[in-house]
């Protein structure tokens, strides 16, 4: 007989309080409950000033165009009164990494502000949520239709919710899309049901990402498939500005009467009410500490805030706070990491501004004939090329054309050029070789380009003469 090895059951959890399941933890959707605060209103107003820059100026003309238009068509990219070329792209990225590089030192400065406030996830989540709000009612009884079964009544109220998730996703992509495609034009084709193929493939694509993204998948983005999410967490110190609970104070939890010694009874602050875990997008319980799920948005502050002047309690339970305040110290905002980034960011924006200002608005490039070399009828070796030249500015202008730095080479080219704003112009041009013996068969050969009104805007490209003497 084998000997059986004693036991012992140990109730590790107290059967008068069964576990509460967060949102996020049961599954299925997040309803989160109506609230205001000052947090949320600086979202809201936030969000506004997004929504108007990104709807409205699309629809702004700026010398008879449109102000900010990417024309890939023509390879032009207009900003307000600048024009911005495939050449320009190095701007481009410099400007991306800047902006990289802002959203790091944000987040060392307050965690993830940017995804609380200014993703275009979370914003359109949003407006998303109020959608549902305004169609199925409020928190609990969005929860009881969800369990309801179909009817008349739950049929309309979806119906309703989905056709305003539908026309902000097609709002949203139109507007996207009339960023590189002229608005005004691609609004009149889709209103008179002309879209081309190709168009109407990417207006469908928008659509149905924002419709998804925001409407079905909403935290799901946020936790599984943003990169972000996963690599913040990396960049916090003990100083950073996060999202938080004071366990100190709040602990332990408990319903209590308004004007009752809560600490005469071994209670903390917190009354145990869950209005941060309700109105929380991502359905997390912010009192179980950090989680990847936090976004910042300060939903569960603005809710435990009223809750605290409800009960006549000091604010600030749940609210931004440092772990090194947390732990009875007090945030250090000069820290040398945080003034290393500052100074990085403000020299990379020094950089960008004068790279900006220093572009030139003149350019030329050379491509050679496919011949090698010709004879002329006077017996000397010719050269042709196609020079390219592209007037960068929004005003028409003159130029000259010469070469410079290339002894023994004589260009055959017209002396002045005409270019109207953003013209490119192609001009054929011959050099031909004067002396009787080149060095080489290949002689390096440079065009310059300047404009006649102004001799410090200049550009030159390289290429090669081909000979058959010299060898």
């Amino acid at each position: 007989m084998s000997e059986r090895i004693p036991a012992q059951i140990i109730e590790t959890i107290d059967p008068r309080q069964p576990i509460r399941l967060t949102p996020s933890q049961a599954g299925g959707p997040i309803h989160t409950r109506s609230f205001s605060g000052r947090f949320r209103n600086l979202r809201l107003y936030g969000a506004g000033l997004l929504f108007l820059i990104f709807f409205g100026t699309a629809w702004l003309d700026w010398d008879g165009r449109q102000a900010v238009l990417w024309n890939l068509a023509e390879h032009r990219y207009y900003i307000f009164g600048a024009t911005f070329w495939p050449q320009d792209f190095t701007l481009l990225s410099a400007l991306l990494i800047i902006a990289a590089f802002g959203l790091f030192t944000i987040t060392v400065v307050a965690g993830r502000v940017w995804c609380g406030y200014t993703c275009p996830q979370s914003v359109w989540t949003w407006v998303f949520m109020w959608a549902e709000k305004v169609t199925e009612g409020e928190r609990n009884q969005r929860i009881k239709l969800d369990a309801a079964p179909w009817s008349l009544n739950k049929l309309a109220r979806r119906s309703a919710k989905h056709a305003i998730w539908l026309g902000v996703s097609l709002l949203t992509a139109l507007t996207f899309i009339g960023y590189f495609t002229p608005i005004r034009e691609l609004s009149s084709d889709l209103l008179r049901l002309q879209l081309d193929g190709g168009t109407l493939v990417w207006v469908l694509f928008f659509m149905a990402a924002t419709y998804l993204n925001a409407g079905w998948l909403r935290e799901k983005v946020c936790v599984h498939m943003c990169p972000y999410s996963r690599f913040q967490s990396a960049m916090f110190d003990d100083d950073t500005l996060l999202v938080a609970y004071d366990a100190k104070r709040g602990e332990g939890r408990g319903p209590r009467k308004k004007d009752s010694d809560h600490k005469a009874e071994g209670l903390g602050d917190c009354i145990d009410c869950t209005m941060c875990v309700q109105v929380c997008p991502t359905g997390i319980d912010i009192r179980d500490g950090l989680q990847i799920d936090c976004i910042s948005c300060g939903a569960c502050i603005d809710a435990c805030d009223s809750v605290m002047d409800k009960m006549g309690y000091a604010r600030g339970l749940v609210g931004y706070h440092s772990e090194r305040e947390l732990q009875g110290g007090k945030t250090h905002w000069l820290r040398p990491r945080l003034i290393g980034y500052g100074i990085a960011l403000l020299l990379m924006l020094a950089a960008f501004a004068w790279a900006l200002s220093a572009r030139s608005m003149l350019s030329i490039d050379s491509a050679k004939d496919r011949s090698m070399f010709r004879e002329n009828q006077l017996g000397q070796i010719e050269n042709t090329y196609l020079l390219k030249v592209i007037n960068k500015t929004q005003q028409p202008q003159r130029y000259g054309l010469a070469l410079v730095d290339s002894p023994g080479l004589r260009l055959d080219a017209p002396q002045q050029l005409q270019l109207n704003p953003g013209e490119i112009l192609d001009v054929p041009v011959t050099v031909v070789l004067e002396s009787e013996q080149a060095e080489s068969s290949t002689l390096p050969v440079h065009f310059a380009i300047h404009n006649l009104a102004d001799a410090s805007e200049q550009a030159q490209t390289q290429s090669v003469f081909l000979s058959p003497r010299g060898r």
